[in-house]
Formats: C-alpha cells, structure tokens, sequence
C-alpha cells in the first residue's frame, strides 16, 4: 500500500490536507520533519501514516495520558494495533505491552516521556527497530514555551541510548519564532523539512467581553447555547467550584476538573464529558491537553489566561469538527492580578533551577503583557492572534465581534483631554497614579483620595464631567494600545509617550473603533457540505452513534465525528460501496458499522417516502 490507500483504507479520506503529503514524503525518504499546524489541521495522521508503512515501530511521545488513550482508541477503531505506555497502566499491562511489541504486533506506541529511560524500556527496545520517534505538542520541550515540561528533555537522552539515531519528528499547533528555533536545536534535527501550515482557525469566532457581572453574563451566554457541548475555562480551583456550582444550580448539565480533585473523579468527570453525559466542563488549564472531543461547539474563557499560546491552545477545543464555534474571553481588570500571582507561584517547579525559574517568570510576564494585549485591543482579534504568531492576515477577518461591530470615531478631542489630566497629575504630584484615579479627575469625582491628594484643583478636574467613567477608561486602554500612554504593570501608573506630544503639540489625530453589540448572531457555514443534511436524518444517525459508543465504551466521536455524519447525511449511502465514500469512513469502519447505517438511513428515506405519499 501507499500512502493514499492508507489514507483511504484507515482513515477514510480521500485527499490529504495541507502539509500532510508533503510531511509524510519526507518521513518516507528518511528525512527529519517539524510540522506547526493547527489544532484540527490533522498532525497526527502526518506521522500515523509513514508509522504504517516504514520498516520498525514508530515511538510517539506524548505528555498526556488523556491524549494517549483517545488516540490508541482511534487508531483501534480504525483497524490498526497500537498501545501507550504511562502510569496509568499497571506493572503486569506494562510487562503485556512489552511482550507484545517484541512479537511485532504494534507499529505505533505512545509513550510518556519520564517512560523513556525506564529500564524496562530500553531493554526491550534494544531488540525492536525504532524506525521513528514522533514527538508530538513538542513546544513542550523549550523553556520558552508555555507549557515547558522538563520530561521532554528526556527524549534527547534516549536518543542518544540507541544504537542508530531513527527518524525525528516533531508536531505542535502554538509556537512561536522563538519556540521553533528552540525546538529544532534541542531535538537536533537534522535539515528538517519545516512545514507551517498556518495558525487559522476560521471556523472560529472570537469575542472578548468586561461584563460588569460575569456570573450573569455566563448565565446568559450558556442560556443561548443550552444543549451544546461548551467548555469554561477558570484561571483558579475557587472559582472551578464556584462556576460549576452555578451552573448545576440553573439546571445545566455541568461537571468540573482541577488538580485538586481526587484522580479517579477527575478521570470520571472528564470521561463524563468526553462521552456527551454532561454539556459543559469546568475547568482550570489542566483540562484539555489531547482531548480530541470533537462536537465543542463554545469555549468560554471566565478568566484570562496567561498567555496567547495558552489561550489559543485552549480555545482551539472549541470546533475540531469544522462547524462554526465559538472562543469568548470575559475579560476583568482583576484577571490580571490573579494571573501575575499565579505566573509567580505556578513557576514553583521542583524540576526547575533557580536560573530557569526566573527565566520562565519573565517569558511568563512578557507573555501576559500579549495577552492583555489581546483583551484590550480594538482591532481584528483574528488579526493579533496571527500576528502573534507571525502569521500574515487581511485587516480584518469579518468573523470576530471587533470586525462584526466596530466604528471608527475620531477623538482627538477627548484625547487632548486624557494627555493633559495624565501630565497634569504627574507635575502636581511628582509621580503617577493608575488609571482608576485618571478617570476620577477627569470625571470631577468627590470621592475622599482626590480631595486629599488636591487633585481636584486641577484645570482638567471634572474635564469629562459628562462622560461616562467606562467611557473614559476605554479611551485610555485605546490610547495606550496606540503607543500614547505607558502603564505600568508592577504598579499601574499611567505616563505619557513620547508619541503623546504629537497629539498635545503637532495637530496628530487619534481614531477609536467603536464596537456595538451585534443585533443578529452570524450564522457560521464553515466547512459544511454542499448538501445540507436533513436534520431528523442526522438527529437520527447521532442516536444510533451513541448506541455504538455506549456499547463499545468510547467517545461518540471516536465512532464517527460530526463532520462524518453530516456528509452521511447529505449523500445519503444506501449500500455499502457508497457508504466508503463518505467523509471519515474507512474499510474497517464499513465492515463494522455500515450494515447498521445504511439500513438507518434506507429507514428514513422509506418513511420519508411514506409520508410524502400520505400528505
């Protein structure tokens, strides 16, 4: 076979994504690979696929149980024998795995990294030939990245035990320059072939909110999205508890995952999710990594993450299948707070050397500064995404609520306004004061700090009287993204820029885009097929789904993913060589479930017909 009939026989597809041919050719001719695409962009067929057809065992390292156990099951649902090796397994189905591997019945074993340099291991993969280590969210390998895990340092170490050096891959969906280069010279691939296949999601929409009351603007936004699979993303533990509980209050089907929860509940309630018995998950950032959930249809961010990397990891759960989904961030001031004292308390990790701590602290606080970027921007949120990442992009992508929503206003006026309270303060009081307090002189306020402190003798006291604080307070988080005013982030102090003469001395003007909330949602129409399902057919097709993936204890999607059955559903297959030509059907995926299928979908078209001759 080659790697079309692999692609076709296994996996049920007919052509190959961007990158993937060209990332499994050069793994075919022995070449080392990096491959940077996004979540959903398909990197594990990039290194599944040349597993099957080189001459050894393919090693895939992963750092996740969670990833590990969805991905063998996948691979066993399609008609391809693969195992993991983690602690989640014990010492007797470690000793069975490694058995099995010496009769030659794996081509694929995921692998933690600590399980690397285990004695175990290296006994007996001193009889096996290696033909490629595969090391998949390798960002987790550079200091620089946002979830270094020194583990993965390992992988070079076992490298190095071998008696030949086997092919290197290496896959993530969230680097940057910086995290790339890092990569590659840790792993010290040899000319690798570096495929970025970009970092765009389009089927996702992005929106950051400031709710005054973000309890209720959850309510609000889980209300209008009942019945589908979301995710809430919160920054601590407290706060898990607090949301989740909410949540279960109202009525809606939610669970929770932290830490702190006792293991076993933690892999329950994640399972509980996984297999669509509850709607929404709760959860700090150690949900998610792997988790090939398909059907997220939201993912809503209650607090704001740390990093964009982070951000885009986690939202990037949210339409895995192609469907059009959501990513909104509610964004506070105190958001920053919690997460600089996290950065600080987080970093506490024993396999780390003061020196790397520290370093890790200030790429975190340097990350966060992007991040708050992201919150307060005006302008395409797509955009800063991809600039972040170094990817090229139109002015505005027509699919986040900065691009649906925004006017432009020119205030120049009430900029002068800001400038001049800001310098104003400076002088009077030989240092500065943060943004809160700006807005108070600005807006005349009586409260008992500005009497004290004299401010309200200022020419500019009371200034913008007639302005709403929110108002005023967007208007600085403008000028400052626009390079006129410094903040602060130790201490929140608000100073001019040297950019701010231009527009106190030189006649510059300055715009605002203005962002209106949107009357109609937008109706996302991403990577649908051509023919529209029909829904009864599909609501259908999804129960009879559930009834395998009961049966055979795994995820729905690990049966079919939604994208599957909506092209099941619009061509309609009525036997078995036109059931292979559905989106996501393999050979083995026919034999086993087609019968069943096809006769779900003859029973429709019947009663279909029925009822037409009825009407």
């Amino acid at each position: 076979m080659d790697k079309h009939e692999i692609l076709r026989r296994y996996f049920g597809y007919t052509e190959f994504r961007r990158g993937q041919a060209e990332l499994i050719d050069a793994q075919l001719a022995g070449k080392d690979v990096f491959g940077i695409m996004p979540t959903g962009g398909g990197k594990s067929l990039c290194y599944q696929i040349p597993a099957l057809l080189m001459d050894g065992i393919t090693l895939v390292v992963s750092p996740l149980i969670s990833l590990m156990k969805d991905q063998v099951a996948a691979l066993k649902n399609a008609g391809i024998a693969a195992a993991y090796i983690n602690s989640s397994l014990t010492y007797e189905q470690i000793q069975l795995v490694y058995k099995n591997m010496l009769v030659g019945k794996y081509k694929i074993i995921y692998i933690a990294p600590e399980r690397l340099l285990t004695d175990g291991f290296l006994e007996t993969v001193q009889y096996l030939r290696i033909a490629m280590v595969a090391v998949d969210e390798a960002h987790c390998i550079s200091q620089w990245g946002q979830d270094f895990r020194p583990s993965y340092l390992k992988i070079v170490d076992f490298l190095k035990e071998l008696e030949y050096r086997p092919i290197v891959s290496a896959f993530t969906a969230t680097a940057t320059q910086q995290v790339r280069e890092d990569v590659q010279r840790i792993l010290e691939l040899a000319a690798p072939l570096c495929v970025v296949t970009g970092f765009d999601r389009p089927n996702l929409r992005f929106e950051v909110m400031r709710p005054k009351n973000k309890p209720a603007a959850l309510l609000e936004l889980v209300s209008e999205r009942r019945g589908k699979s979301g995710i809430v993303y919160c920054a601590t533990r407290k706060d898990v508890e607090k949301v989740c509980e909410l949540l279960q209050r109202q009525g809606y089907a939610a669970t929770r995952y932290h830490a702190g929860l006792p293991e076993v509940e933690r892999h329950a309630n994640q399972d509980d999710f996984v297999y669509d018995k509850y709607d929404i998950m709760v959860a700090t950032n150690a949900f998610g990594m792997g988790i090939d959930k398909s059907n997220v249809a939201y993912v809503l961010h209650y607090n704001m993450p740390k990093s964009m990397e982070a951000y885009y990891q986690e939202a990037g759960r949210a339409g895995r299948d192609g469907e059009g989904a959501e990513c909104i961030l509610l964004y506070s001031a105190g958001d920053v707070q919690t997460a600089k004292f996290l950065i600080q308390h987080t970093s506490e990790n024993e396999e780390l050397s003061d020196k790397q701590r520290q370093a890790v602290i200030e790429q975190d606080m340097a990350r966060l500064d992007k991040m708050i970027g992201y919150c307060k921007t005006d302008r395409c949120l797509r955009g800063y995404i991809l600039d972040y990442f170094g990817e090229p992009h139109a002015v505005s992508c027509g699919n986040c609520a900065n691009c649906e929503t925004a006017v432009e206003r020119d205030i120049t006026t009430e900029a002068k306004m800001i400038l001049s309270c800001v310098r104003r303060m400076h002088d009077y009081l030989g240092y500065s004061l943060g943004v809160t307090s700006v807005v108070r002189v600005l807006h005349g306020s009586s409260e008992k700090r500005i009497m004290q402190l004299g401010l309200n003798t200022l020419s500019t006291y009371g200034l913008m009287q007639n302005a709403a604080r929110d108002w005023i307070g967007d208007m600085i988080e403008c000028l400052e993204m626009q390079g006129y005013l410094h903040i602060d982030t130790a201490h929140g102090g608000v100073a001019l820029t040297q950019r701010a003469g231009a527009i106190l001395f030189h006649g510059e003007t300055v715009k605002m885009r203005v962002h209106a909330k949107p009357q109609n949602k937008k109706k996302h129409t991403s990577d649908v097929p051509a023919s529209t399902p029909d829904a009864d057919l599909l609501f259908a097709l999804k129960n009879l789904r559930l009834q395998f993936a009961r049966a055979e204890n795994v995820p729905a999607y690990i049966v079919f993913s939604n994208a599957a059955l909506q092209d099941m559903a619009a061509k309609r297959p009525v036997t078995i060589e036109d059931f292979l030509s559905v989106s996501g059907v393999g050979k083995h995926k026919a034999d086993r479930y087609g019968e069943a299928f096809v006769a779900e979908i003859k029973r429709y078209i019947v009663k279909q017909e029925t009822d037409k001759d009825i009407g």
